[in-house]
């Protein structure tokens, strides 16, 4: 990076900016524990008894490089060949009308803390809102290091349990939203794409009134034929950006789906996939009677919702990685 004329060239720079964070994600934290550990080895021999002070900081210490290792064995857990990039993440409203798109949005909401949290921005690339709240569906870029490896426990049907808010009623509602999640895809993928089996429409991006992205049919639809896996970008400023990353999705999105091809495993999932509804969820979020959100591939559990409903997964997101190494 050093190098003459290196910032000359953009796409060069970038990439080699965004490999240098994840290098530094894996390198930092492992130096960290050394460091600590070295330090922590040096104090032990000038330890006298009843050397109170001393005895307190070692403990602090001790405790301190413990929780690092915790986390550096949690990272060995993200070893995929995409964990490391960032991901496309689509949440989609199912049956229920208001209910889900409302549920859909307080997903948005829940994934959006989250990456603020760790650090990782957040690009909306297409959004189509409910006709009285929430969202129908929504892709999000999320960008930073490990991004896919933690969100891709997030993969499958969410289930809400609440007295409605839109119900004069206030009777208790089901909601279900199914959320997707796939890898930014930065390497040239090796994939043969015909142009032929592509249909690329254009339309005029739906967002609030008097934006300029509604005076042209600047957002963009890419339809794949022969699979029928779609993508569209409406968010970017031109009808050309726009179609580039509707583009970047779709290939992510068919390589995804002929490495779930690949493995067995991955192929009975894909083949048993169920409707958006009851039955078919991977975690339910109860708000009525009792608060409790529950992960039913782990049985992780917590009564903590509001803490969750604000990006707190972290912990529903180890114990599934752990589930899965186990298996």
């Amino acid at each position: 990076m050093s190098g003459e004329g290196f910032w000359n060239n953009t796409e060069r720079s970038t990439g080699a900016v965004k490999e240098l964070k994840n290098l530094k994600a894996a390198v930092e934290p492992w130096e960290s524990a050394y460091k600590k550990y070295q330090e922590l080895a040096e104090l032990i021999p000038l330890l006298k008894e009843g050397d109170g002070d001393l005895i307190l900081d070692l403990t602090r210490n001790a405790a301190s490089l413990s929780q690092i290792i915790d986390k550096l064995e949690f990272q060995v857990l993200l070893g995929g060949p995409f964990d490391k990039n960032s991901t496309i993440l689509s949440i989609n409203s199912g049956a229920g009308g208001t209910e889900s798109c409302d549920w859909a949005g307080m997903l948005l909401r829940m994934y959006s803390r989250f990456a603020e949290s760790h650090g990782y921005s957040v690009k909306t690339i297409d959004i189509l809102f409910g006709e009285e709240a929430g969202i129908k569906n929504v892709t999000l870029l999320i960008e930073g290091p490990y991004a896919f490896g933690y969100l891709k426990a997030e993969r499958g049907v969410h289930r809400l349990v609440r007295i409605s808010p839109f119900d004069a009623n206030s009777r208790r509602h089901t909601s279900f939203a199914s959320v997707d999640v796939i890898p930014e895809i930065e390497e040239e993928l090796d994939l043969k794409i015909q142009e032929s089996d592509l249909r690329v429409d254009v339309f005029r991006a739906k967002g609030a009134g008097g934006q300029s992205v509604n005076t042209t049919d600047s957002a963009v639809r890419i339809i794949h034929l022969p699979s029928g896996i779609t993508a569209q970008c409406q968010n970017e400023r031109s009808q050309y950006q726009n179609k580039q990353m509707a583009l970047k999705i779709l290939k992510a999105r068919i390589y995804e789906a002929g490495q779930v091809k690949k493995e067995e495993e991955l192929r009975r999932q894909d083949s048993d996939k169920k409707k958006i509804e009851w039955g078919s969820q991977i975690r339910s979020y109860v708000l009525h009677p009792y608060n409790l959100v529950k992960d039913h591939r782990t049985d992780f559990e917590t009564a903590d919702s509001q803490k969750i409903l604000d990006g707190g997964l972290d912990e529903f997101i180890e114990a599934y990685l752990k589930f899965s190494a186990s298996k």
